[in-house]
């Protein structure tokens, strides 16, 4: 699989499949796709101690790195063969802590896709659709 050969989707599809290594990041924030349709990704994630801030709670930058991660990733799954992405804007709303050791459910939806610009929307949320972070960002198309 050449992913210079590949839209944004398949690329997406394969990474959730496991076709393509882990990137650094994940390894990090642990997160990982469960689902990938074209304008849609859903990540889960979870937060553990080596993601604590001063105060004890989990730092704020996790729910930042997964956010911009599933909007980004959304954006991504519009993308055409040979087309990539940068995030120009990232706007983050923090609900409420985020807890430790309890996986979250981050999903990133395109809102709008232009010619220039890709603009998309993410949330994170417990299993029980409580929500702790809601994000906008707007991505740059680059080919």
């Amino acid at each position: 699989m050449n992913p210079k050969e590949m839209t944004g989707l398949e690329i997406m599809q394969a990474f959730a499949d496991g076709k393509f290594p882990t990137p650094g990041i994940a390894k990090t924030i642990p997160m990982h796709p469960s689902e990938v349709e074209h304008g849609r990704v859903v990540f889960i994630a979870t937060a553990d101690a080596s993601h604590s801030n001063p105060l004890g709670g989990v730092h704020g930058g996790f729910a930042a790195t997964v956010l911009d991660s599933v909007t980004g990733c959304a954006t991504h799954t519009v993308l055409e063969v040979g087309e990539g992405y940068g995030t120009t804007d990232l706007n983050i709303k923090m609900c409420r802590p985020l807890p430790y050791d309890t996986p979250l459910i981050a999903e990133g939806r395109v809102i709008n896709a232009g010619r220039s610009l890709v603009i998309s929307e993410g949330y994170l949320r417990d299993e029980s659709g409580k929500l702790y972070a809601h994000a906008t960002a707007t991505n740059m198309i680059i080919r």
